[in-house]
């Protein structure tokens, strides 16, 4: 697996130079879900909302949909700095928090989240086949699983397969330690179940970058559970998937990571164009 340092660029120089005369608008907290049931119950109209930063002078520009950490318990949507003026569209998710569901309701509205933005996309100028999921931690794990579990976006009618390509940052590949603490199993028993990514390695899935922090300073086995994906992806004939170590960071290792996760999109969009 590759050890590195920051060794890239935020963006090529000609991306850049493109990106900085487009002009950028914010849109917050649009419902992603349609239901009136789910608009109806007082959590779920708090929690599931997103926000959009797009440029709006442009067409056909790639997404990148960022998923929040916090241990599936926490935190809140945002928009990464490092990700802005960079000719993409961004869309920051809230989804709703254990315990006041189960944790596995997380997944549920991340996959929503995801198949809005495939649903609605095309309307703010952005092309549906450019759409990449990304998040830290919890929603490194989010990430993984709507693109590893096909079930999750097959319910709202999207195959994850469209997904343009899938990196999670410090992403839990196991079974999430806050679904072994509701069924009482502790953070330091590894499980893998249906809610582990790694039971759902195929060959067939989107491209696949894994970053996670020095595996001497993670959290818990991180880098080893990605590790563990990364090799029963390519065992499993995934022609994709990469792992990268940001030597010398641990768990809080966004910032370095964000440049990988952008060459990875700009590489992405070329061979898009290639075949178009």
């Amino acid at each position: 697996m590759k050890k590195i340092l920051l060794l890239f660029s935020f963006f090529l120089i000609a991306a850049s130079s493109f990106a900085q005369k487009l002009e950028y608008e914010t849109r917050s907290n649009i419902q992603y879900y349609n239901s009136a049931a789910i608009k109806a119950d007082a959590y779920s109209n708090e929690r599931c909302v997103l926000d959009i930063y797009y440029p709006k002078n442009s067409k056909n520009f790639a997404t990148i949909v960022w998923l929040h950490g916090g241990g599936l318990t926490g935190g809140n949507k945002e928009i990464p700095e490092a990700l802005k003026n960079k000719g993409f569209a961004v869309i920051g998710v809230n989804y709703r928090l254990s315990p006041k569901v189960k944790a596995a309701k997380a997944i549920e509205d991340a996959s929503a989240a995801v198949a809005w933005t495939f649903n609605n996309i095309a309307s703010y100028g952005g092309n549906p086949s450019l759409i990449f999921v990304s998040g830290h931690s919890a929603g490194g794990y989010l990430a993984a699983m709507i693109g590893l579990d096909k079930k999750w976006l097959q319910k709202e009618s999207i195959d994850a397969n469209k997904i343009a390509g899938l990196i999670p940052f410090s992403a839990q590949c196991i079974t999430h330690f806050e679904i072994r603490r509701e069924n009482g199993i502790p953070d330091t028993q590894p499980t893998i179940d249906a809610f582990a990514p790694l039971f759902h390695v195929r060959a067939d899935a989107p491209p696949l970058l894994l970053i996670t922090g020095d595996r001497e300073l993670e959290m818990l086995g991180r880098y080893e559970e990605n590790a563990y994906l990364a090799r029963m992806m390519k065992l499993a004939g995934h022609k994709q998937t990469q792992l990268f170590e940001l030597d010398g960071y641990g768990h809080g290792m966004t910032e370095p990571a964000f440049p990988l996760l952008l060459n990875e999109v700009n590489r992405i969009i070329k061979e898009h164009q290639k075949i178009n």
